[in-house]
């Protein structure tokens, strides 16, 4: 069962975002601006955070080493959101989306390098199916002129963050709490809201009814509890798996929801992709079965 609990938190992590990715835009569509959607964001951080805190009795870990590993992995992934705000507003979405789709490439080097993790044959053919299946299920038919080199510096520091953020939730994991890390988390995220307030177009009429800050709290929920389950996913299994796992299955998901909702066609790469991303999960899924890592044991609070 401990070899297994890698793919379970995978499996709900990729479910919540995936159903999250495919209702993100309804509160914007709303007229309620994604930055101030990214601050309700940072706010349903925190009760998964105290429920993670209450499992182990209130036992923080409040060393340097935690405090800077936690804080760093949160500012990774909130600074992150905050670049790529920036990003879609000089560049193009079809152009972006697929470059910092592949930050999994960054984590499985980082892994591979500097943890020492390793997998069969069988293990890299599914990598290498989600990774080629990632930025097929970000292809967008739309098209616009890409003006600038910005847009493309910014999307690789996105790229770049999120690949790092993810080998570090692993390397953390090896000395700290999955608790103590979220926590830490939340503390970031919540300590970014101020640039997003600070990138809200305060003049335009927005929207603070029910279909505005309370939708994105329920919609923005279902990204904080799959978090959670990514930070317990690295924990129990191998980042060289499941960061291209969970990248490559949560916009099948997506795409699945949009496609009842929105009566939509995917075009036939993006049709690809998903077939690529099914597979790589069935292959991973039976490598991280055999190949599984038991938890480590618990770090001591200093």
């Amino acid at each position: 069962m401990k070899n297994r609990l890698w793919l379970i938190y995978s499996l709900v992590t990729t479910a919540f975002w995936g159903v999250w990715g495919a209702l993100i835009e309804l509160p914007e569509k709303a007229g309620f601006p994604a930055t101030l959607s990214y601050a309700v964001w940072a706010l349903t951080m925190i009760p998964p955070a105290l429920v993670a805190l209450k499992i182990v009795g209130w036992k923080l870990e409040r060393d340097r080493r935690s405090i800077v590993l936690g804080l760093l992995i949160g500012l990774l992934g909130a600074g992150g959101q905050i670049v790529l705000f920036q990003a879609l507003r000089v560049g193009p979405a079809y152009l972006i989306f697929p470059i910092i789709s592949l930050s999994p490439v960054v984590t499985i080097l980082m892994s591979w390098l500097l943890l020492k993790e390793r997998t069969s044959r069988r293990g890299w053919v599914g990598i290498c199916a989600a990774l080629l299946a990632i930025p097929l299920l970000s292809y967008s038919g739309n098209r616009q002129e890409a003006a600038g080199a910005l847009w493309l510096v910014l999307a690789l520091l996105v790229f770049l963050a999120w690949g790092v953020q993810a080998w570090a939730l692993k390397f953390a994991n090896e000395t700290m709490k999955a608790e103590s890390i979220f926590f830490y988390m939340t503390v970031s995220g919540i300590l970014v809201v101020p640039a997003a307030l600070l990138m809200t177009d305060f003049g335009q009429a927005i929207n603070w009814g029910p279909r505005g800050p309370y939708l994105a709290a329920v919609i923005q929920s279902l990204n904080s509890v799959g978090a959670l389950c990514l930070v317990y996913a690295f924990r129990y299994g191998k980042a060289i798996i499941v960061s291209p796992l969970t990248n490559a299955v949560a916009p099948v998901i997506t795409i699945i929801i949009s496609l009842a909702i929105y009566s939509v066609v995917p075009h036939p790469l993006v049709t690809a992709g998903m077939v690529l991303a099914i597979l790589s999960t069935l292959v991973l899924a039976l490598e991280g079965e055999e190949a599984g890592e038991a938890p480590r044991a618990e770090a001591t609070v200093t």
